[in-house]
């Protein structure tokens, strides 16, 4: 089968979505299957032999972070050309609602459409004060995926129609198979995330270390990510700063030992996930996880059964949590047996197998689309030209 996968954000920033696309493609590409995928990129990064540039993107404000979006007229004679010259059995397209090469190419594609939703906002004005101009390209697609109850109740909320639940995938695998490294373990928190992106919650966890601390003197926490290091450990006493050990953007290889490493992963992320890969992450490589108690993050932990949870932006109940599973192996071993049980279902395995599935049913019915079915072209007046690409 021929695919071609849309990616919303830049290539070289990476993020959640990203990985699933790029995990998604190739572990269709070890299937056998053809794949192409489009995405933003700088001229100067390294992609993979499967990924098509097109072009660099732009700093957006979008559901409490900043996206790296390309969207515009060049953007779109990039994303119809690589369209019309992929000739694909099936477009799969993520987050299309937000202004990115997925809407364009829904807007140029005329072949069977699949559209993945992975944001969670159930109050997002902007969605739908733009729900006129993503009507057209919206009503192009041919199946919908969510990759969670909370990403499909915003897009039944906000656009209306209905979406599959399929989560995103992890090479389970790969992470339960990592080898632990000695200086990352004994007495250490995991976590891993962008420093300066308040929803991510890492400032929520130096409010807690304090306490965490007093009980449990010899605890360390591993930060693994981009960011202000001297900024993030500034609301902590100085005599507590050395306690905390800044990483920096680390490999897939590196993520994985880590979080087979870590007494403990934490996840104190504020708001906006629709999933939460990094716990399904940690779950794999057998880190109990300790997260605050976001419906997402519940979802993903089997309702606190596979995960301990504590309350949102709550310091204090994340200290006390912290410090007691540390101290407390028999917890720990049964957090990790309860998750390993539970991470199959995320395995590319199931996944992989799901998303195929909608492929297949959407090319099945592909003869159904009328043969001189004209593509939407917003740029068309822009341009003073019959098409968007001038050509």
């Amino acid at each position: 089968m021929r695919i071609g996968i849309v990616c919303p954000y830049s290539w070289d920033v990476p993020g959640g979505v990203q990985f699933h696309i790029r995990d998604l493609a190739e572990h269709l590409i070890r299937l056998g299957h053809e794949v192409s995928v489009l995405a933003p990129s700088d001229d100067d990064t390294p992609l993979p032999p499967y990924v098509v540039s097109a072009g660099r993107a732009l700093p957006v404000p979008y559901n409490g972070s900043v996206a790296r979006l390309s969207f515009g007229v060049l953007s779109a004679t990039r994303v119809r050309r690589w369209v019309n010259d992929g000739d694909f059995d099936v477009l799969h397209v993520h987050e299309p609602a937000a202004p990115s090469l997925a809407l364009l190419a829904c807007w140029s594609a005329r072949g069977p459409i699949v559209a993945t939703f992975h944001t969670s906002n159930p109050r997002s004005r902007a969605m739908v004060a733009a729900y006129p101009i993503l009507q057209p390209a919206l009503e192009k697609i041919s199946a919908r995926i969510a990759v969670s109850e909370y990403a499909r109740r915003t897009l039944v909320e906000h656009l209306g129609g209905d979406a599959v639940v399929i989560p995103n995938g992890v090479d389970v695998g790969f992470f339960a198979d990592a080898e632990p490294r000695a200086e990352w373990q004994g007495g250490t928190i995991g976590f891993v995330g962008r420093i300066d992106e308040p929803r991510k919650g890492l400032p929520v966890l130096m409010r807690a270390l304090p306490a965490i601390l007093e009980r449990r003197p010899q605890t360390r926490l591993l930060v693994a990510g981009r960011g202000d290091e001297k900024e993030a450990v500034a609301p902590l006493p100085a005599a507590l700063r050395d306690r905390v050990e800044f990483l920096g953007m680390v490999s897939d290889e590196d993520k994985a030992r880590l979080l087979r490493s870590v007494d403990v992963y934490v996840a104190p992320n504020t708001g906006g996930e629709s999933f939460g890969i990094i716990l399904v992450e940690a779950m794999s490589a057998g880190a109990p996880v300790l997260a605050s108690d976001l419906d997402a993050f519940a979802q993903v932990l089997d309702g606190g059964a596979a995960g301990q949870m504590f309350g949102n932006e709550d310091a204090a109940a994340l200290a006390e949590s912290a410090a007691a599973l540390l101290g407390d192996p028999g917890r720990r071993a049964d957090l990790r047996e309860r998750a390993v049980r539970h991470v199959r279902r995320f395995d590319w395995s199931t996944v992989g197998a799901d998303i195929l599935a909608v492929y297949e049913t959407v090319a099945e019915g592909a003869g159904a689309v009328a043969a001189d079915e004209r593509p939407f072209r917003p740029f068309a007046r822009l341009r003073g030209r019959s098409s968007p690409t001038g050509v």
